[in-house]
């Protein structure tokens, strides 16, 4: 039975995103502790937090006296820990290698580029205006998407996920870049696969769940 599980989360962290669509899938209870990422030039900057996560980011996850870092070593840790519901990776070796690698392309290619603390150092040490800033994110996402797009439809191994007919590892990073995509704009129209595979796992109630406008620190009115 799992400790109590507590998650260090901000509502539009993509990198939180995941790790609360994982919580959800494997049917673990968790507390959310938020992190306002702009709140007093960011909360996640305090001391505090500081010593609980040196790199100054979310998500952090706590169970019981143990602490995680970083989105997709927390989410094999509770795949890992608690194997009872929902497994996050195919049984076999080949099927995992596919879907760590499309999860890496958006987690390791696509995200890092377009998160808060690079939008940040292009405005200060830039002055880059938001215009210019939307169009770098778009740039990187789209480019992103065309190699996931072709990844994905070039590979009988997809169903109705990216992998077969569950929900993996790579699904949990896919919902929450395709957010980010629509936030700013990315035309989607290229990447029928990606928008299927998507809202095939929005129609789940562990999706649904971790979307960022239900959460707690969500703001009544997104901007």
């Amino acid at each position: 039975m799992a400790e109590t599980l507590t998650l260090y989360s901000y509502w539009r962290s993509s990198a939180a995103y995941r790790v609360r669509i994982a919580l959800n899938l494997k049917q673990l209870s968790y507390v959310t502790v938020p992190v306002h990422l702009l709140n007093n030039g960011g909360e996640q900057h305090a001391d505090e937090f500081r010593e609980l996560n040196p790199q100054e980011s979310v998500p952090v996850l706590l169970d019981g006296a143990r602490v995680f870092r970083q989105s997709m070593a927390i989410i094999e840790y509770l795949d890992e820990a608690y194997p009872g519901v929902a497994s996050l990776l195919p049984s076999t070796a080949r099927e995992r290698a596919r879907v760590r690698a499309l999860a890496q392309t958006i987690a390791c290619d696509i995200h890092p580029l377009n998160n808060l603390r690079v939008m940040q150092f292009l405005e200060r040490d830039f002055s880059s205006p938001a215009v210019e800033r939307e169009r770098w994110s778009r740039h990187w996402i789209t480019e992103g998407f065309r190699a996931l797009q072709a990844l994905l439809g070039d590979n009988s191994s997809m169903g109705l996920y990216c992998e077969g007919d569950s929900p993996t590892l790579a699904d949990i990073c896919l919902v929450p870049q395709v957010y980010n995509a629509r936030r700013i704009g990315v035309d989607l129209a290229a990447f029928p696969d990606i928008v299927r595979i998507e809202q095939q796992c929005l129609a789940l109630p562990a999706f649904e769940a971790a979307r960022p406008e239900n959460q707690p620190d969500a703001p009544a009115t997104p901007a």
